[in-house]
């Protein structure tokens, strides 16, 4: 089991959590599930969030367990994380950049959770993956820089894969340019001096990287398609991502085309974490 912030570390629990969004090993599936820690607090853009990574990693229910870390302390809850073939960390409106005195009581909560995860996540080499707010977590925690010098609007993004992202496993073989659904007001300026710096765009430097053998960030959405940017277009219309009056316009635009290349990011790194579990 994780420490409670500022607790000394206890033993982990002899079985594993319940799972409140769908029992694992339903159906007789008795793999391990990935863990899935979701911050937003608007439910239809936290259910949405939650099918796209079911539909578009080609996981059933019982593969994804969601913990809402938002609703409260989550540290008990998620247990020993041995239980589970990786973590993905979703997206949201948490800003990891803004300075204490702007972060609400639950942000500063679930960043002082989210330290103490990725603090087993990096130190056991678990396979993890985080979704656009899970690039300035990872960020930070290994000790890049955050802020908001790298701002993308909401939409497309032409994705350029490096040198280093044509050597890593969910990057190799993909074009050297491709589309993806994004939409940012923070990002990392600079890298932590251990990352692998995977993949940039012209706006934003950092479009993903990698900590060691298996912890991935990026800012761009591997989990997201047009239906679903659509979603969070209407549930964040009021957060500052773009003018009110920008969203009808918008969503035209996303229902334009699909970003065909980012899910195979997701799927890459469902089928890396699996390989990888004991």
């Amino acid at each position: 089991m994780l420490p409670e912030p500022g607790a000394a570390p206890e033993p982990p629990p002899a079985q594993s959590p319940a799972v409140p969004d769908g029992p694992v090993g339903a159906g007789g599936d008795a793999r391990k599930p990935f863990l899935l820690l979701a911050i937003r607090p608007e439910d239809e853009a936290a259910d949405d969030e939650y099918a796209s990574l079911l539909r578009l990693g080609s996981l059933a229910e019982a593969d994804l367990r969601r913990v809402r870390m938002e609703r409260g302390p989550v540290l008990a809850e998620v247990g020993d994380l041995a239980a589970y073939r990786g973590v993905i960390l979703g997206g949201g409106p948490f800003q990891r950049s803004d300075p204490p005195e702007w972060k609400s009581p639950v942000q500063q909560r679930v960043e002082a959770e989210l330290d103490l995860i990725l603090d087993d996540v990096i130190g056991r080499q678990r396979p993890f993956l985080g979704l656009c707010y899970g690039i300035g977590v990872l960020g930070t925690h290994q000790g890049g820089v955050v802020d908001r010098t790298h701002g993308e609007p909401v939409g497309r993004l032409s994705v350029t894969v490096t040198a280093a992202g044509q050597a890593d496993p969910l990057f190799a073989g993909l074009p050297e340019h491709f589309e993806a659904f994004g939409g940012h007001k923070e990002a990392l300026s600079v890298p932590p001096p251990h990352a692998v710096v995977l993949a940039t765009s012209a706006a934003c430097p950092g479009q993903a990287f990698r900590i060691g053998p298996r912890a991935y960030a990026t800012q761009f959405h591997p989990e997201l398609d047009s239906a679903g940017l659509q979603t969070r277009i209407d549930a964040y219309t009021e957060h500052g991502y773009f003018a009110p009056e920008e969203a009808e316009a918008l969503k035209a635009q996303a229902r334009e085309r699909e970003c065909a290349w980012p899910v195979e990011v997701l799927r890459r790194f469902v089928a890396m974490a699996t390989t990888a579990a004991p």
